[in-house]
């Protein structure tokens, strides 16, 4: 790493050619013309104006290259530089005092404008005068009118009328012919202008050709993984690069692909939209894209990539231990950072059509689960290792066998709660245990030894965000719950997003309050069941025995068969005919432990009766 000085023209003169470009990963630039105005004071006054840095191309850290927005460089050349930070300053820089175009910028609510900047001669050279008020910009026609945009107050459509108005245009600063030619002008309009354009060159113009940018110089050996580090560090815009945006420029450099593709570059952003778009489509439970009118959600591109590099890394460590049987120092699984920075364009390409295959069977593996939307998903991250899973598994996962105990583990993680913190450890133990434990006889994995499931937890299981919760919910539907609404058949995927299904309470609020009872099991999972909203709506307020009532006059059916109706949500029909809250909560506990216990594959922990039915 080098400490380097260059001058400001020097700099502008390499943006201008292409010497210097920007890696594809930097977000676009975007400054107002407020901060274009202090940024061009500053300079003028010889003021620090903060370090930039620079990566040396040529090493291993290979990006694709764009030029500073505003500059006409061709697609042909080759930058010496990367920009790792500086680049709002010194587009603002090059727009302003070396294009011979108006600046694009924006102005207030971020409306855009196209701007010329200037600096009024005479208050430059003034002590006493802010430089911050001698600098301001004209439109792009460069003409300032008055209010209501009736009349010009001020005309600088020729280069008499700037010299008139005692105005320098500033992208003439490094362009010693045509600022010559502009002085000519300027000073034959009166005696007393040739001691203001002398102070002016001296203070200004001199100044600003003399400024020295503090430059840091990275030298291309740097690896890729620092270039990462460093960039988030400085970045001043304060947005962090995330390491799909590295690879997205890494690939796009890949000189070999383009080769082999007839000089087309590999776009990862639109292989992943390609990817998730269709996804989204086949099931909801992966989210929505950035196409669908808003912010991307549910499953990201760093789900995608940390399955990939599982898949990866996996596929190398066994290769390894089949050369070298009995050996210690294999490579480790893993899909940290560095995984995915140093993850090939070529392993990718090998990969990614089969792990976009595996969520697909991971969607219908949920769908199997009854859990069908993003909102009902207990946990998002626990989709990368079951992902990499399906992909090293391949043909197997369509065993009954195999999904069976595809179906414990998953629900051992969520009744478990054990993705719930950090979760790239367990990533790797599932990935390497799950497999190992299917293709090869070998033990149960740890979130299945791991999990367990107290009974006191159901009491508490009270909010949506906690996945238990969710997963009893997905469990209920699961069982074929019938809505009491609408009785035909269970709920399915179709009717859960048609009807509005969500999990509404069995005793409601007004009971609690009329009986002076403890509300805290009120909001319990155990006092709620998934119903279609026009049930909510048919049940009121009402306590069980009228709302019961009513369900069987709009349904016609006698009391036995709609009791059996309420009984497929694990519910005794005859405590909520009682208006028994303690009858009903007792006996549905027992049932949804029940419950749990059999997807787990274990038995949960009992507290005693006393303590079971405590607030």
């Amino acid at each position: 790493m080098a400490l380097d000085g260059p001058s400001l023209g020097k700099m502008l003169d390499d943006v201008a050619v292409g010497r210097i470009q920007l890696p594809d990963f930097q977000r676009q630039w975007k400054w107002d013309d407020d901060r274009i105005s202090a940024l061009l004071a500053t300079v003028t006054l010889d003021y620090p104006l903060g370090v930039a840095m620079t990566l040396e191309t040529g090493g291993e850290a290979q990006f694709k290259a764009r030029p500073l927005h505003g500059t006409e460089v061709g697609p042909q050349v080759v930058p010496e530089q990367l920009l790792l930070d500086g680049q709002q300053r010194l587009t603002s820089l090059f727009q302003a005092l070396k294009s011979e175009r108006p600046v694009e910028t924006t102005g207030a609510r971020n409306r855009p404008l196209k701007r010329w900047y200037y600096i009024d001669i005479a208050k430059a050279v003034d002590d006493t005068a802010d430089r911050d008020e001698a600098i301001f910009s004209v439109p792009e026609e460069r003409v300032v009118r008055g209010a209501l945009g009736r009349g010009a107050r001020r005309d600088l459509t020729t280069r008499e009328k700037e010299c008139t108005s005692g105005l320098f245009p500033l992208n003439l600063i490094f362009q010693p012919e045509q600022t010559g030619k502009w002085q000519r002008v300027y000073v034959s309009g009166a005696e007393d202008r040739w001691d203001l354009w002398s102070a002016f060159q001296a203070r200004v113009i001199d100044t600003v050709k003399g400024f020295k940018v503090p430059l840091i110089r990275l030298p291309k050996e740097t690896r890729k993984e620092a270039v990462c580090s460093v960039f988030e560090r400085v970045n001043t815009g304060g947005v962090v690069l995330n390491v799909f945006e590295l690879l997205t420029a890494t690939y796009a450099g890949d000189a070999q692909y383009a080769e082999n593709n007839g000089g087309e570059d590999f776009s990862l952003i639109e292989d992943w939209r390609a990817i998730k778009s269709k996804l989204c489509s086949e099931h909801q439970v992966f989210g929505t894209t950035d196409k669908d009118g808003g912010q991307e959600t549910g499953l990201s591109s760093l789900d995608f990539l940390q399955a990939i590099a599982l898949v990866r890394t996996h596929q190398r460590k066994q290769a390894f231990l089949a050369g070298h049987p009995g050996a210690t120092n294999a490579p480790a699984v893993s899909c940290k950072r560095r995984d995915l920075l140093h993850l090939p364009l070529t392993d990718y390409t090998r990969i990614a059509p089969k792990a976009a295959e595996a969520l697909s069977w991971v969607g219908r593996f949920l769908g199997a689960q009854h859990v069908f939307r993003e909102r009902d998903l207990p946990y998002g991250s626990q989709i990368v290792p079951l992902t990499a899973i399906g992909v090293l598994l391949g043909s197997l996962v369509e065993d009954r066998d195999v999904q069976d105990k595809l179906a414990r583990w998953y629900w051992c993680g969520v009744l478990g709660e054990l993705y719930g913190g950090v979760t790239d450890t367990r990533f790797v133990r599932d990935v390497e245990q799950v497999v190992g434990w299917i293709k090869d006889g070998g033990p149960e994995p740890d979130t299945i030894t791991e999990a367990t499931f107290q009974e006191q937890r159901l009491h508490r299981l009270t909010s949506r965000n906690s996945a238990a919760y969710k997963g009893v919910h997905a469990l209920l539907l699961k069982e074929g719950v019938i809505d009491w609404f609408f009785h035909e058949e269970p709920i399915n995927e179709q009717f859960l997003i048609g009807q509005y299904v969500d999990i509404r309470q069995v005793f409601p609020k007004s009971w609690f309050e009329q009986n002076g009872v403890d509300g805290t099991r009120m909001s319990s999972i155990v006092n709620k069941t998934p119903l279609s909203y026009r049930a909510l709506q048919a049940m009121g307020a009402s306590v069980p025995s009228a709302y019961l009532s009513s369900f069987e006059r709009h349904t016609g059916s006698p009391g036995d068969w709609f009791d059996d109706i309420v009984g497929t949500h694990l519910i005794d029909a005859k405590a909520l005919r009682a208006d028994d809250f303690e009858g009903f909560y007792r006996d549905r506990t027992a049932r949804l432990l029940e419950l749990v216990e059999r997807e787990m594959g274990k038995v949960a922990v009992r507290e005693g009766a006393d303590d079971a039915n405590a607030g």
